[in-house]
């Protein structure tokens, strides 16, 4: 989905600034991408927002690595931002306007590494920092960033992530 056709959601200036920060970025919002196994890609309950953990992509193919071993702390940092803009199209799909997110409240990032990697807050920096310049204060959230011995298919990095809506 582009965002030029997601600007349009709302009339003001103020609310279209998450669109116009997104446009700014040079991002393009994907579609909602269909699970790859028996969950749903979000639940909503009250304001909460729960958006199922996404693996890293490159290229439209599941980015396989293990930090520490195959892959660097700066391309698993680029694969965590990969996954933000992943979130944001799920996003987007679950409230059809970002401009609707309150609070970006907390993300759990699980990276793919050897036993002696010791860098999975920097991989996971990557999501976050991008969820800072797309929602501003709004996108400061609380972290866990776990290393884990394995992912599905090989993924190197996968995010989850929790939002609260407006009213």
């Amino acid at each position: 989905m582009s965002t030029s056709n997601t600007s349009t959601a709302s009339s003001s200036g103020a609310q279209a600034s998450v669109y116009d920060r997104i446009q700014a970025l040079g991002l393009n919002l994907p579609p909602l991408a269909v699970p790859a196994a028996a969950y749903v890609p979000f639940v909503r309950t009250g304001n909460l927002l729960f958006v199922s953990g996404h693996l890293a992509k490159k290229d439209g193919k599941v980015w396989v690595g293990q930090l520490g071993r195959d892959t660097d702390t700066v391309t698993g940092k680029a694969a965590a931002r990969a996954i933000a803009v992943d979130l944001l199209g799920t996003l987007h799909a679950a409230v059809g306007d970002l401009n609707k997110i309150s609070r970006v409240v907390k993300l759990m990032s699980l990276v793919n590494s050897s036993p002696d990697f010791t860098e999975h807050h920097l991989v996971t920096n990557g999501c976050s920092e991008l969820l800072g310049e797309v929602f501003g204060d709004k996108g400061a959230h609380a972290r866990s960033a776990f290393g884990v011995a394995q992912l599905p298919m090989g993924a190197c990095v996968e995010i989850e992530v929790i939002v609260e809506l407006a009213d």
